[in-house]
Order: structure tokens, then C-alpha cells, then sequence
């Protein structure tokens, strides 16, 4: 990709994705700070897609916005009113100062690196990819759903009021 059209979408994405992310940091409401993540993770699919690595921007939103989203966003929602707030706690000092350090050894990096570029094209092909998940990563990605799925009914269960559970004893 050549031209100031890749550059401007960069930096638009950089700072979609920036701002997404400060959002999750200062959001008071959890729902907002959710819908904050999803935007961010958006925001990561574009940076795939400007890599022309457009299977991983598809896996980014299926997997990331389609799923963890969605489970986040249930187990928020299930929860009692009275636990929705995101309010300050004592460790924030330290993680302030943690992050302070984590930019700096970014900083660090990014000036530090050396930015080679590869000329040519990889050697794995989609097929190669479909064939890898479909073979040796097939058992992970079922032990990984069946624990969100394990989750989210968890999250079902420990918000339900005694009122439901007579219900359903009664049936």
C-alpha cells in the first residue's frame, strides 16, 4: 500500500483507538466502559486490515467484538445495580506509577528498535492457516468455548433472586 491514504487511515485509527482505550480507563459506568473496549478492538481490526491481514481483522471481530464482548457485556448487565459503578480503589497510585514505567519502556522500544522491513511475501497461505485451526488448534478452541459458555451460564446462575429459584424448583 503506497500513498497518503494508508498514512491518514493510521493515524485515524491511532486515534480512534487511543481515545477508545482512554475511554475504558476513565469510564465511571461499566456499561460505557464496555462499549468503550468494543470501539478500541474495532479499532485493532483496522490496524490488521492496513497490514492487509484481513483473516486476523475478521478473527479480531468475531472473536474479540462478536464474543468476549457480548460475554462482558452480560455478565455487566446480569449484575445487581448496586455493582455496576467503577469507582476509585486503593491500588490506583500503583497502577499509575506502573503505567508511567510500561510507556517509558515503550518509549524505550519503539526508539530503540530497529524497524527492519521484509520485502517479500510470507510463506503461509490461508489454506495453511485453515488447515492449522481446523487440526492441531481445534481442541483449544473448544475447551475455549465451552469455559465462556461455563461462564456465562455462571453469571446467569449468581444473579438469579431467590424468587427464581422457587420458580424453577416448583416446575
Amino acid at each position: 500500500m503506497n500513498g497518503a491514504g494508508p498514512v491518514i487511515g493510521f493515524w485515524a485509527l491511532a486515534a480512534l483507538t487511543l481515545v477508545a482505550a482512554g475511554g475504558v480507563m476513565v469510564s465511571r459506568n461499566l456499561f460505557h466502559a464496555v462499549l468503550f473496549l468494543i470501539v478500541s478492538f474495532v479499532g485493532i481490526a483496522g490496524f490488521f486490515v492496513l497490514l492487509s491481514a484481513e483473516f486476523l481483522a475478521m478473527a479480531q471481530i468475531v472473536i474479540y467484538v462478536g464474543a468476549i464482548s457480548v460475554l462482558i457485556l452480560f455478565a455487566v448487565l446480569l449484575t445487581p445495580r448496586a455493582g455496576r459503578d467503577n469507582g476509585e480503589t486503593a491500588v490506583f497510585p500503583a497502577a499509575a506509577l506502573l503505567a508511567v514505567a510500561l510507556a517509558a519502556v515503550f518509549l524505550f522500544v519503539i526508539y530503540d528498535a530497529d524497524w527492519a522491513t521484509i520485502t517479500s511475501s510470507p510463506d503461509v497461505s490461508v489454506q495453511a492457516i485453515g488447515d492449522a485451526l481446523l487440526d492441531i488448534w481445534v481442541v483449544p478452541f473448544e475447551i475455549a468455548s465451552v469455559l465462556l459458555t461455563a461462564a456465562l451460564v455462571g453469571a446467569i446462575m449468581l444473579v438469579r433472586t431467590p424468587e427464581e429459584e422457587a420458580e424453577d424448583a416448583l416446575a
